[in-house]
């Protein structure tokens, strides 16, 4: 056993939970991963189970610590995200079902979930002034109109749960026992207002949640702490048990995925050089995409969400867009292609890979693949416009499509979502740099990032210089970076620059492929029209 200083991150994703072993400059030492249940219904319903996830968790961690094989006396911290889903226990901590189908394990309303689609309407209806720092608009996606559909549709939910948490918060729960709220998350997604330190009770009044206003809002959250305040005395003996780790280690508030990406990647350095981070913008790649940015003043932009108040960095304001589905939208291109089924059966996990591989080869160039999809048009709204329309009810579209099978064809239809995709962030950059800021440089995140193709079209598409974290896994790093924050070895600011690194940089091409882009934007432009003029004339 070698002894060294060493820090774990521990990343919940929509399908699986993932734990890293990083050490001091932020090099990933081992890693391990455990998929988890998810269950879909009728009506948009989406869920999870807080327990089973836990035990994930636990187990992830505890062949990630194996594999290190690193001393107990390294591990000095540990820090946790999770995607902004809601879990509801009772005064025990035990699971509270949210399910139409109620059973008790499913405890945990996951973040795609779109149930409260008519509840999240009638709150917009409302136009309270909170609004303001969510774009104008909230989303079926945020946390107060799942608990508004819980209140109408399950009662007895809402009578029986002692506790709502952000996932974020209830695995930090469990870890420490501490059920302090993380400012990311609650500030994000439960309308808390952090530049005044308080929750509006006029807000949670007004929608028909005044209810939750009892006990200084303890059922929401009474302590709300900055992300890498540690919380309690560590972690807990029979958490540590769980995890092969020792009692006590620092355990720090988290963070939501998507924001520990952002911190894994906005204050990267770059040739050894810190960076400033209100000059980048951090893009993550998973499920759905996020584009964060921030700011020394608050900013209010439509169809953005924020300005949140130390959501992100400490004394500064976040500004956060983003779609809906990203992978989840190249999965459900791939899946209508007849060709997908054969190429997925011989080459398993590997599919997209190879579909890249021939359509680089084909087109004898990254930024020249993107004309392969000269003629086939994507819009990718499968799950809704989350930026910059705010229109959860946008839908996806293709125009273009023949009768080809083959995998020439399936290759143009991965480029032509690819390159709608690129264009929807292009949308998003566009719409925060007419408010004023400019940026040097997106840096991506999450598991799409990973591909140089995803990286040069966004570059071609944006304009932008995009650059690649050193790392492979820039999530996990921004969570285990909340246990070197928990453990006093640094402060936020100092851990980007000292753990994370830029390794790579796609920058924009000119010419013939600047010129096809601005083609492609404006095609993107129209079908977006067409899409919302359908929708109206069938209304």
């Amino acid at each position: 056993m070698e002894t060294r200083e060493a820090y774990i991150g521990v990343d919940v994703g929509t399908l699986s939970v993932r734990a890293g072993v990083f050490d001091a400059a932020g090099g990933l030492i081992a890693s391990a991963k455990r998929p988890i249940k998810i269950w879909s219904e009728p009506g948009e319903v989406v869920e999870h189970s807080s327990s089973d996830i836990w035990t994930a968790a636990c187990q992830a961690v505890r062949e990630a610590v194996f594999k290190a094989e690193l001393s107990a006396e390294a591990y000095r911290g540990l820090g946790f995200d999770a995607t902004c889903s809601l879990v509801a226990l009772d005064r025990l901590g035990s699971p509270v079902s949210v399910s139409p189908t109620d059973a008790n394990e499913r405890d945990t309303i996951v973040w795609m979930d779109h149930r409260a689609q008519r509840e999240t309407d009638e709150i917009n209806a409302g136009g309270h002034p909170i609004l303001r720092y969510l774009g104008g608009r909230i989303s079926p996606e945020m946390q107060t109109p799942k608990l508004l559909w819980l209140a109408r549709h399950k009662p007895e939910t809402m009578a029986k749960a002692r506790h709502f948490l952000d996932l974020t918060d209830f695995l930090s729960f469990r870890a420490s026992g501490s059920l302090s709220r993380s400012v990311c998350t609650v500030t994000c997604k439960f309308t808390y207002l952090a530049h005044e330190g308080r929750w509006d009770s006029t807000y949670f009044d007004a929608i028909g949640l005044g209810g939750l206003a009892q006990g200084g809002f303890e059922r929401l959250g009474a302590d709300v702490v900055e992300p890498g305040t540690p919380l309690g005395r560590g972690l807990k003996s029979e958490a540590a048990e769980a995890m092969g780790l020792a009692e006590g280690i620092p355990v720090a508030a988290g963070l939501i995925d998507a924001h520990a990406g952002a911190v894994g990647t906005i204050g990267a350095s770059l040739n050894g050089e810190p960076a400033d981070p209100r000059r980048r913008i951090a893009l993550i790649l998973g499920t759905s995409s996020c584009c964060m940015t921030v700011s020394d003043e608050p900013r209010f932009l439509p169809g953005v969400w924020g300005p949140y108040f130390s959501a992100l960095l400490p004394r500064q304001w976040l500004l956060e867009a983003g779609q809906s589905a990203f992978g989840a939208a190249i999965d459900r291109l791939m899946r209508l292609h007849p060709a997908f089924a054969d190429l997925a059966r011989e080459a398993g996990e590997g599919a997209l890979e190879r579909v890249e591989r021939d359509v680089v080869e084909r087109a004898k160039g990254l930024s020249q693949a993107a004309l392969l999809a000269r003629d086939l048009h994507v819009l990718p709204d499968f799950l809704g416009n989350r930026s910059p329309l705010a229109d959860s009810c946008a839908r996806g579209a293709i125009v273009g499509l023949d009768l080809r099978e083959d995998r020439a064809s399936l290759g143009e239809l991965y480029v032509a979502g690819l390159t709608g995709l690129a264009h929807g962030v292009a949308e998003i950059v566009d719409v925060l740099e007419r408010d004023g800021a400019t940026f040097e440089m997106i840096v991506v995140s999450g598991g799409a990032a990973r591909s140089p193709l995803v990286r040069q079209i966004i570059a071609d598409a944006t304009g932008k210089i995009v650059g690649a974290p050193r790392t492979s896994e820039p999530v996990l790093l921004g969570a285990a970076m909340l246990g070197a924050v928990a453990a006093g070895r640094h402060t936020m600011a100092s851990a980007m620059p000292a753990m994370s690194a830029v390794a790579d940089l796609a920058r924009p091409w000119r010419g013939e492929i600047a010129d096809f882009h601005a083609r492609k934007r404006q095609a993107f432009l129209r079908l977006q029209q067409v899409e919302r003029g359908m929708r109206e004339a069938m209304r």
